[in-house]
């Protein structure tokens, strides 16, 4: 193998080098768009050489309007099977069959055609398959709820390479974001689940119990972690990325430090302590966002009991209050989105699962709130 190539710099230059040469020669003037999105760690730029191990190397979509998609999807793959390079920068184009999990590795060809890794789709398609929403393009409030940051991630991020017909890049523009009194919602949420726990890493230390003392600790990490991209309007990804993306934030270098000191405390009162800087910290974040009053930044004594919190309560109560939608305002408060009451890849996954913890918020018959990247 060459020297590792970022995946999503191996995709555009094979793009640009070997798939659009054989389209324009065999569909001349055919409106695409061109990109690499979905899975796979290089569409969040987070690929090493342990990624090459599978479903990785010269890949992407194309993207076409819905009637060109039925009249020459099949015959584009298959021309690109017969035609593109055996290899490309030192890579194999070829994907052998898939192992007993369902994996593609490369597998190197030097006859016949290739097993390549371009996949035809529509935009529409690819969201439906990806976020589960049947109604695209429109999204509904539920809809938001339901649909895991990871999810929305494999949409918004990656990198778009061309787009003749326009609609990709519209569609990623729309769902870039959470609308505002959604996104509101999830901050609120986030906030209630501080202040539920806040105050059992002193509860827990001082009878003695310093695993869970941790174990909360741990837990209060993750959600402060979880306010940060809310507060920087970034969708979070999945466990195994959550760290490195959050080392991405413009907020990592002052809250990473205090975040790392927590989780290695042996003792309850010094981590309490750190967390009470990270706290502090966050707050200040949030009243720099302007969306509710000057809330305080400091820690004070949880109801009379010697445990250091910042009533993460209050920090909720007041962004609830400054929701204007009615239909978010009748929401049950404090669920927020599936991310944050839902740990399983299993149910995150999948859209037909997550589709049925709607009943969680109560009415399904909401009407349609539009999509919009700047709420």
């Amino acid at each position: 193998m060459p020297a590792f190539a970022p995946g999503l710099r191996l995709s555009e230059l094979f793009y640009r080098e070997a798939v659009r040469p054989v389209l324009d020669r065999s569909f001349p003037e055919l409106p695409h768009a061109a990109a690499l999105l979905g899975h796979g760690s290089e569409v969040l730029g987070f690929d090493t050489v342990r990624s090459t191990d599978h479903e990785w190397g010269p890949r992407l979509l194309i993207f076409l309007e819905a009637d060109d998609a039925l009249r020459h999807a099949d015959a584009i793959r298959e021309t690109l099977g017969h035609r593109l390079p055996h290899r490309f920068r030192g890579y194999p184009t070829n994907f052998g069959p898939a192992d007993d999990e369902g994996v593609n590795q490369l597998a190197a060809a030097t006859a016949g055609p290739i097993t390549h890794k371009v996949s035809v789709i529509t935009v529409a398609a690819f969201v439906e398959d990806r976020l589960g929403v049947a109604a695209y393009p429109s999204v509904n409030l539920l809809d938001w709820l339901v649909c895991s940051e990871q999810r929305l991630l494999e949409v918004t991020a990656g990198a778009v390479f061309h787009d003749g017909p326009g609609e990709l890049t519209a569609v990623r523009g729309r769902l870039a974001y959470y609308p505002r009194d959604v996104w509101l919602y999830l901050l609120a949420a986030q906030r209630a689940q501080i202040s539920q726990q806040e105050a059992f890493v002193g509860r827990c230390g001082e009878v003695g119990d310093e695993l869970g003392s941790a174990l909360v600790g741990a837990a209060l990490v993750r959600n402060l972690i979880r306010i940060c991209f809310l507060i920087e309007r970034r969708y979070a990804p999945y466990a195994k990325w959550l760290g490195s993306a959050f080392a991405r934030l413009d907020c990592a270098a002052e809250l990473g430090p205090l975040l790392d000191a927590a989780l290695a405390s042996r003792s309850w009162r010094e981590r309490e302590g750190h967390l009470g800087g990270a706290y502090a910290a966050v707050a200040a974040m949030h009243n720099r966002l302007g969306v509710t009053d000057p809330l305080p930044t400091e820690v004070t004594p949880y109801h009379g009991r010697p445990f250091r919190v910042i009533h993460g309560e209050r920090f909720a109560d007041a962004v609830r209050d400054g929701i204007a939608d009615p239909r978010v305002r009748a929401l049950p408060p404090d669920i927020g989105s599936v991310d944050q009451f839902v740990d399983s890849t299993d149910v995150l996954s999948n859209a037909e699962r997550r589709r049925r913890l709607k009943a969680v918020y109560g009415e399904e018959g909401l009407e349609r709130l539009a999509p919009s990247s700047d709420g």
